[in-house]
């Protein structure tokens, strides 16, 4: 317990010793944890290999534009708060996530994955020219968000004498909602929804014989992870300030499959670890490809440092599956074993 709470007044003093780049890569894999747990409460806990979680993600970032957009960019926007316009965009990413329900609740393995790798083209498709919506190939600017009297931009805000940027800003933002996100994921994990979801995964046929709604569970999580999406979205739309549509492609959807392997399957702090491993790695090596052998900047020929992190995240997957199938979450719970033997008692003793 101390050393969470250790961990957490860390973590919250980052923002006074970090520059702007540790800041926005924090922020990045705030987000990638949001979206991680989603995907492992969906794929980790039920069982349902889902492809399209980055439609999901891209619904809640560009639902965020469209909602908080004043249509100064000659873009569709309603002017919305930027508080009511986040809590929308999610909860467009849970319709969205609620109109394939059908499908998902009666699909499962492959099958699911592939009709969910659908999503991935359809939504490229709309985001690449529905230009009203979306701002076409050069994407949109994103507004930014308003909360408490509280910008989350460039403005500089001072508290006790120290300046916040939007960087800064947008640290602890992440920090609740990553927080919020985790507590609730952990409360269902942990419930008797997580049980129910963890029968359907181990035996589908017996968890239908014990009177669980195989169907609607499958159809109701896959909401949930698509609301988790959603938000992870949005909050990524506001570190990026500008929705890119080729950001949010197949790659994408990989990278979370990879988070939750690699990091830790049914498990939210297995979500969150693997989430900073695969989103923090290709920035670190591009922060340092100078002094890195094999690696080069972008651009100047040999190995890129987002080519490079793809190879080491993809052999931590092998070696997760291989060796570690709980992933680092279970390598950092597992206790020492202990060497001492215990003193044997003499026959006198006894």
């Amino acid at each position: 317990m101390y050393g969470w709470a250790v961990a957490g007044l860390v973590v919250a003093a980052l923002p006074f010793y970090l520059d702007r780049f540790w800041l926005q890569a924090g922020l990045f894999a705030m987000a990638a944890a949001i979206g991680a747990i989603g995907i492992n409460l969906l794929t980790g806990a039920t069982g349902q290999l889902s492809m399209g979680h980055a439609f999901f993600l891209a619904v809640g970032a560009y639902g965020y534009c469209v909602f908080a957009g004043d249509g100064g960019d000659k873009l569709t926007g309603f002017g919305l708060p930027g508080w009511l316009a986040a809590v929308l965009a999610v909860a467009l990413a849970g319709l969205a996530g609620g109109a394939f329900s059908p499908i998902s609740g009666r699909l499962q393995g492959a099958y699911l994955g592939i009709a969910t790798l659908a999503l991935i083209f359809i939504g490229q498709h709309v985001l690449f020219n529905a230009h009203d919506l979306t701002g076409g190939y050069n994407g949109r600017a994103v507004p930014p968000l308003s909360l408490f009297g509280i910008t989350f931009d460039d403005s500089e805000l001072l508290v006790a004498q120290v300046p916040f940027g939007s960087a800064e800003k947008l640290w602890y933002l992440g920090l609740v909602l990553l927080l919020g996100a985790a507590l609730f994921a952990r409360g269902v994990l942990r419930g008797r929804p997580g049980r129910a979801m963890n029968a359907i995964r181990d035996h589908r046929v017996a968890a239908g014989v014990m009177g669980i709604p195989v169907a609607r569970y499958r159809a109701a999580v896959f909401v949930l992870s698509s609301m988790y999406a959603g938000l992870a979205g949005v909050l990524l739309a506001l570190v990026f300030q500008r929705t890119v549509p080729e950001y949010f492609g197949m790659l994408l959807s990989l990278d979370y499959l990879a988070m939750i392997v690699i990091g830790g399957l049914g498990s939210v702090a297995g979500a969150v670890v693997g989430a900073a491993f695969v989103s923090l790695l290709p920035q670190v090596l591009t922060r340092y490809s100078d002094s890195l052998p094999l690696v080069s900047a972008p651009g100047t020929g040999g190995i890129a440092p987002g080519e490079a992190a793809r190879y080491f995240y993809g052999a931590a997957v092998v070696a997760a599956v291989l060796f570690l199938p709980g992933g680092l979450v279970r390598l950092a719970a597992r206790k020492p074993k202990r060497t001492d033997r215990p003193a044997h008692t003499s026959g006198e003793e006894r």
